[in-house]
Formats: C-alpha cells, sequence, structure tokens
C-alpha cells in the first residue's frame, strides 16, 4: 500500500524569504501609517480592515492546505500591516507605553509558543502539515510581527536611539544571529525566533526613516510613495519565489 504524501504548506526558510519578510515587514510599516495617519482613518478602523483581510485570506489558506507564495506573502503582508496598527493602538490609545506594550506582547508570544508545543510537540517553522499547527503558526507570526513594531519603536523612540541608528543596532544583532546559525550548535528554532521578531523593528525602523519628517530624524518621502516602492519589492522578490515553487515540496 503506497504511504500518503503529506504536503507542506509554508515555505522553507532560505535567504530569499528573509528578503521577502523584510520587504514585506518594511511594507506593514509604511502601509499601516499610510492608512492610519495619511488617510486618517485611525488605529482602530486599520486594525478592523487588516485584521478582517488576514482572515479571509488565512481562511483560504487553510482550505487550499498547500504553499501557494502570492496566497502565503498576502497573508503575512496583512499581519505585518495589522501588527503595526495593533501596536500603535496598545502602545499610545491604550496608553501602555512602548516597554508595557512590549512586555505584553512578549508574554503573548511565549503563551502562544507553548501552546503550540505542548499541543504539537513540535514548534517547527519550516514543516507545517496540518490545520490546528497552521493556525498556531499564523496567531504567532501576528504577534510576533506586533512585538516586532513595539521594540522598534521602544529603541527608536524611548530609547532616544533614532530611526538609522536602530536599524543599524538591529542589522548588527541579525548578523550575530547568522553567524551563530551557521558556525555553532545554538538551536535553530532559538534563532530563528529571534531574528524573525528582530526583522519586524529593522522593517519598522527603516520604515519609519522613509517616513518621518527631518524634524523627527526622517527623510520626509512620505507613507504613500514608500509604500509603493516596497510593494514593488515585495512584488518583484515573491516573483522570484514563485519561480523557485515550481513543484510541491514534501516534508
Amino acid at each position: 500500500m503506497q504511504a500518503q504524501t503529506i504536503v507542506d504548506r509554508v515555505p522553507h526558510i532560505l535567504f530569499l524569504y528573509w528578503i521577502i519578510k523584510i520587504a514585506s515587514t518594511t511594507l506593514g510599516e509604511t502601509g499601516a501609517d499610510m492608512f492610519s495617519m495619511t488617510y486618517d482613518i485611525g488605529y482602530g478602523n486599520t486594525i478592523v480592515l487588516f485584521m478582517g483581510l488576514f482572515v479571509i485570506l488565512l481562511s483560504i489558506k487553510l482550505r487550499i492546505k498547500r504553499y501557494e507564495p502570492i496566497l502565503y506573502w498576502l497573508t503575512f503582508t496583512a499581519t505585518a500591516i495589522a501588527g503595526t496598527a495593533i501596536s500603535d493602538f496598545i502602545d499610545r490609545t491604550l496608553g501602555l507605553g512602548y516597554t508595557g506594550g512590549s512586555l505584553l506582547l512578549v508574554s503573548l508570544l511565549v503563551l502562544i509558543l507553548w501552546g503550540w508545543y505542548v499541543t504539537e510537540k513540535s514548534i517547527n517553522v519550516e514543516c507545517i502539515t496540518s490545520t490546528q499547527s497552521e493556525v498556531f503558526y499564523w496567531m504567532a507570526f501576528l504577534i510576533a510581527n506586533t512585538l516586532g513594531t513595539a521594540a522598534g519603536d521602544f529603541l527608536a523612540d524611548e530609547m532616544g536611539i533614532g530611526f538609522a541608528q536602530s536599524a543599524m543596532l538591529i542589522s548588527a544583532v541579525l548578523a550575530l544571529l547568522a553567524l551563530l546559525h551557521y558556525k555553532t550548535a545554538v538551536s535553530k528554532v532559538l534563532l530563528f525566533w529571534l531574528a524573525f521578531v528582530l526583522t519586524r523593528p529593522f522593517g519598522a525602523t527603516f520604515g519609519d526613516l522613509l517616513t518621518k519628517t527631518h524634524e523627527k530624524g526622517g527623510l520626509d518621502l512620505g507613507t504613500i510613495g514608500s509604500s509603493v516602492f516596497f510593494a514593488i519589492v515585495l512584488i518583484i522578490a515573491v516573483r522570484q519565489e514563485v519561480k523557485r515553487e515550481r513543484e510541491i515540496r514534501y516534508c
């Protein structure tokens, strides 16, 4: 009797993955600011809009039960934009501040990862083959993206480091994590989640560097132009991913 084929629902973590992820998270920062501030619909409405889009896309994603690059990265980008708006809502509208918001989100992420591990006995992000594990996967990604925004704002604003310096500092830490990944026996799962969270504030601080006014330490390129630029970068990178994914991969 032939064994049942198990189809993976998510991409492998390759260099191209991180390129797309950074483009998506930077678009999340500039896009959320564009809707909430430039278009003045507010954090609450931006959250409702993109959480609704996230739920719709995730419902489709769960139904097809396989990895489709375009659908996957549309879903991911929805979490990036929603996460930025949620972070700003927690920090500013609810008044928890960047420190309080970051601590709350760290706690939520640890809780979700713990629940994922207890339920699935694994938090392997490269081999997701069931609906239950994929739901945990996306919940963790949504919270991690939200946490990354809060952490970026904490560094740039509350610590007074500034956008450019924060981006440089996070880049140095990411380079160290990459070195640990290739040269040491440190847990690859731990390194992934550290890198995943940190690429979010890198995108957030880089996005703020582009969009904020000169008085606030930015380049004042505007949210609309910056969002369009990163949307184009994202489209080009995802197109390369589509070419790479010509055959269905199995776990």
